[in-house]
C-alpha cells in the first residue's frame, strides 16, 4: 500500500500572477524552465513586469495541463480536495494517484525513470505543471526600470 498523499507548499514570499501569468515552458536537456509573471499584488517587493523562472534539474517527465482554477474547484483534477489550495507551489510525496481516472495522460518523457526525483506541482491561473525532477531553483528576472 502506498503512503498517503502528502503536499509540502514551496513558494514562501512569491507566487504566481493569480490573473494572467503567462506561463511558458522552456526545454533543454533535462532541465525544465517554467517561466510565469509573479505576483506584485500580494508581495509588492515584484513588479508587474518581474519574471519568475524556476528551473528543475534531472527532470525525467514533465507536463503543462488544462486543468484550471475552475476545474480543480469543480473535481476534475486528481488532487481537487486533497491539495490544500489552488495557486501554489508543492512538492508531493506519497501517493501521486497516478491510477486515478482523472490522472493525466500527456506526460513528456526526457529520458528513463529517476529514482532520485522528487514530484513538483504548481497550480496557475489557467493550468496545471507538474514535472518529476532531482531539485528545482527560483530566480526572478527583474524588469528594467
Amino acid at each position: 500500500m502506498s503512503p498517503a498523499t502528502r503536499f509540502l507548499q514551496l513558494n514562501h514570499g512569491w507566487n504566481a500572477e493569480p490573473n494572467a501569468p503567462d506561463a511558458q515552458v522552456v526545454v533543454a536537456g533535462s532541465t525544465v524552465d517554467l517561466r510565469f509573471l509573479m505576483n506584485p499584488f500580494q508581495f509588492p517587493e515584484y513588479s508587474e513586469e518581474d519574471v519568475g523562472v524556476i528551473s528543475f534539474v534531472g527532470c525525467w517527465r514533465w507536463r503543462y495541463g488544462a486543468t484550471n482554477d475552475e476545474g480543480w474547484y469543480r473535481g476534475q483534477c486528481r488532487f481537487s480536495g486533497v491539495a490544500p489550495a489552488w495557486g501554489e507551489f508543492y512538492q508531493v510525496e506519497g501517493d501521486l494517484l497516478l491510477d486515478s481516472p482523472r490522472a493525466p495522460r500527456d506526460w513528456k518523457v526526457l529520458g528513463p525513470q529517476r529514482e532520485d526525483t522528487q514530484h513538483f506541482l504548481f497550480y496557475l491561473r489557467d493550468g496545471t505543471f507538474e514535472c518529476d525532477a532531482a531539485a528545482w531553483s527560483l530566480r526572478v528576472v527583474r524588469a528594467i526600470a
